[in-house]
């Protein structure tokens, strides 16, 4: 896996390659989804208050990882194309550009952290502990977060070129340092001073600071298919348009995920701040089951950008098929898991009884609809790698606001919070089937027009060159 580079995207034997680019991918963003869940579990030890700060101040960071990651992915699929249609020029151009525009996505992270913070939580809560507490997390994990930016863009340059390997690195190294310095910080561990919440904020940031540096560390010294520019670098907005092209739907699509999640609170905190505390241990512990599959759909990006890119039909439909299958084996095992042992799961985050008794019946019910909207997330990633990010965006539109919305208010409106929960199961039951009915437009539009080329171009020509 050290030694991968991009033409093996076009020649390693698929089932392998699937395996190759995606399971370090699975790992490390597994292990990445520990970022928030230990800040989360850690702080539960404060208080159900500072839980709830917490679970409050998620799609804050739900919109930062959106607006990076969007970016992050159009430059991906930009630059694996390019090096599928074998322009190193313009694959090196698209990677110099998406590091400029992560400074500028950091300016505006920086300006939210320094005047919106207090105003995001007094929108929500008028519980003074509740909004100091998120506060504290909230204005350093946005002003500082110059770290997270520098650490997506410049794995995303790896992962294009097919060094997952390294991205599990440094992904990995984040989280266990996160994971080692969080007690230390918060609860003030050899003789360090105790910061409460700052502590596991500090914690994520110096993290997160340390992925980015050992990131561009090795992009330097290994990924010899793009060339960083550096000294006269001047942006260019033609590539800036493609990558935006591709990466604003993407940031819609996990923005109306943040959108969702600020909603979703709003409405569970009408009950009581236990019941939004329970969504929050929720969303926590479904980064466990979800990162797996963005691992997948990673892994999956520049395989069937590149291979799109070398007109390789077979190898690009094989890729689709052995990825979803192995998605939904992932999420179905893991729907079997909250079904059984809910309360385990609760226990991590301190529980009081009232909290483990709706937090039980809250992950039993959405984790029903699991294998549904991990088949509508990768079939969503097929249609962007093949440039339809419009109906991948509508995929989410579907699940977040059209469906999921409306009927978690209705539902809110009997006055029971357990049936709240349903809303995840109905609104990825009618996603899946619109997600279906989109993937076969696609196919029909651009894959199935295809020629079906055996062996990629580069294949050929060292072919020809053999037999001479």
């Amino acid at each position: 896996m050290k030694n991968m580079n991009s033409e093996q995207l076009g020649k390693m034997p698929m089932n392998k390659l699937v395996l190759t680019m995606s399971l370090p991918m699975m790992l490390s963003m597994f292990i990445q989804s520990l970022y928030s869940a230990i800040d989360s579990m850690f702080v539960a030890q404060i208080s159900e208050e500072a839980l709830t700060a917490l679970s409050l101040a998620f799609p804050v960071q739900m919109l930062m990882i959106a607006i990076q990651i969007g970016s992050a992915v159009g430059m991906n699929t930009e630059m694996s194309k390019r090096l599928g249609e074998g322009k190193r020029g313009m694959a090196s151009a698209a990677a110099n550009n998406g590091v400029f525009i992560s400074f500028f996505h950091y300016f505006l992270f920086l300006l939210f952290g320094l005047f919106l913070v207090r105003p995001f939580f007094e929108m929500q809560t008028s519980n003074p502990e509740i909004v100091n507490y998120g506060m504290e997390y909230t204005v350093i994990v946005t002003t500082f977060s110059i770290g997270k930016t520098m650490q997506i863009m410049y794995e995303r340059i790896l992962q294009s070129s097919g060094r997952t390997f390294y991205t599990m690195i440094t992904q990995g190294t984040g989280a266990i340092l996160n994971i080692i310095l969080d007690p230390i910080l918060i609860f003030g561990w050899f003789g360090v001073p105790a910061l409460g919440v700052y502590g596991a904020a500090i914690a994520t940031i110096i993290a997160q600071v340390t992925s980015a540096i050992m990131a561009i560390v090795i992009n330097a010294k290994v990924n010899k298919d793009v060339d960083m520019q550096y000294r006269g670098f001047r942006p260019d907005f033609q590539v800036i348009r493609r990558i935006y092209a591709v990466g604003i739907p993407s940031m819609a699509m996990i923005s109306i995920t943040s959108l969702v999640s600020l909603i979703f609170n709003n409405i569970l905190i009408q009950f009581s701040s236990t019941a939004t505390a329970v969504y929050g241990a929720y969303t926590r512990l479904q980064g466990f089951a979800f990162m797996p599959v963005f691992g997948l759909n990673n892994g999956m990006i520049p395989i069937v950008s590149y291979n799109y890119g070398a007109k390789n039909k077979e190898r690009m439909l094989k890729a689709i098929k052995i990825c979803l299958m192995y998605g939904v084996i992932v999420m179905f095992t893991w729907m079997v898991i909250f079904q059984i042992f809910p309360e385990q799961l609760l226990v991590l985050f301190n529980a009081s009884d009232e909290m483990a008794s709706l937090g039980v019946a809250a992950l039993r019910t959405i984790s029903l609809s699991f294998v549904f909207a991990g088949i509508s997330f990768m079939l969503g990633t097929v249609m962007q790698s093949l440039g339809n990010a419009v109906l991948s965006l509508w995929v989410q539109v579907i699940r977040q606001l059209i469906v999921l919305v409306p009927v978690a208010y209705a539902l809110s409106l009997t006055g029971d919070v357990n049936m709240v929960w349903w809303s995840k199961l109905i609104s990825e039951g009618v996603t899946v089937i619109f997600a279906l009915l989109a993937i076969r437009y696609v196919y029909k539009k651009k894959i199935e027009p295809m020629a079906n080329q055996v062996e990629p171009k580069h294949a050929q020509l060292k072919n020809q060159v053999v037999t001479k």
